[in-house]
């Protein structure tokens, strides 16, 4: 699914966004929250692949693209979980309950959930990067019969920049999941593993050679979780990444987000990692 063949539930045309209301807000970090927003008037339901993304505008601020992280299953609202990192994600962090935004989409090239049935599957996240595979995940579990072992290897840098944490003990109690947790600095608290994301792999149950992995996380992650998978016998073709690039426009035409051939917008955000092995070994790419 591309850009400019939105899927069915779309919010808008490719290019204006609708105004959408928001139902509630969740702080997740100190500086990452979740929205929950109402569907416009003129959209009675929404649909979207995990994945996908939507572009969102902060009324005389800007744009930015935002990775849809609520279940896809549920039709009736918009979830979306973002950090604060730049002009367009402040200002979206003074927004409260009531507030409208501009949103348009869902965009982009999904992971491949449905591909990957009856194969294992491996879900690895660093950081913020859990918010754009939590839709996989409850894609996954919704459909459990459908694949074989699952398993979530996720870190973050510290413990109070753990995303989600009630939803990952209690994801972490269900007998068909197998999460697999760690800090790269531990406080006083925490009594979990330390370490770094691919060190942590080398724990986790899969069958190599009929598993199906998506990684999202910073690309220095993504290399060494390559490395490492690629240590443990699984194929480029089994292995998916989700890249993050500047977006403006969404539907390919801007080229802000060109990498090498593609454009991350419509060809990714999900790319298979034989796609861009070479770009991503090619330094500031």
């Amino acid at each position: 699914m591309t850009g400019v063949a939105a899927a069915q539930g779309s919010l808008s045309s490719a290019l204006l966004p609708a105004p959408v209301r928001i139902r509630s807000v969740t702080r997740e970090t100190s500086a990452t929250f979740t929205w929950t927003l109402d569907l416009p008037e003129h959209a009675p339901s929404f649909t979207f692949a995990p994945g996908q993304f939507n572009m969102i505008y902060a009324f005389g601020v800007g744009e930015v693209a935002i990775s849809l992280s609520g279940d896809p299953a549920a039709t009736d609202a918009i979830v979306h979980t973002i950090r604060e990192v730049g002009a367009v994600t402040r200002a979206l962090g003074k927004l409260r309950t009531g507030d409208v935004v501009g949103v348009r989409g869902p965009y982009g090239r999904p992971w491949p959930v449905d591909a990957a049935r009856g194969r294992d599957l491996l879900l690895i996240a660093g950081g913020l990067g859990l918010a754009p595979l939590r839709p996989a995940l409850l894609h996954a579990l919704a459909h459990r019969g459908d694949y074989g072992h699952v398993t979530l290897v996720y870190g973050a840098r510290s413990p109070d920049e753990l995303l989600f944490p009630e939803q990952l003990s209690a994801w972490a109690q269900r007998g068909d999941l197998e999460v697999l947790v760690t800090v790269d600095h531990a406080d006083q608290c925490w009594t979990g593993q330390v370490g770094v994301v691919p060190a942590l792999l080398r724990q986790a149950h899969f069958d190599p050679a009929r598993v199906t992995a998506m990684v999202c996380g910073p690309e220095v992650m993504l290399r060494f979780v390559r490395r490492e998978l690629d240590r443990m016998g699984v194929g480029d073709d089994d292995v998916y990444v989700s890249l993050e690039r500047n977006m403006k426009c969404a539907v390919g035409f801007c080229g802000r987000c060109q990498l090498g051939p593609a454009f991350v917008c419509k060809d990714g955000p999900v790319f298979a990692y034989r796609e861009v092995r070479s770009l991503l070994a090619t330094k500031e790419l």
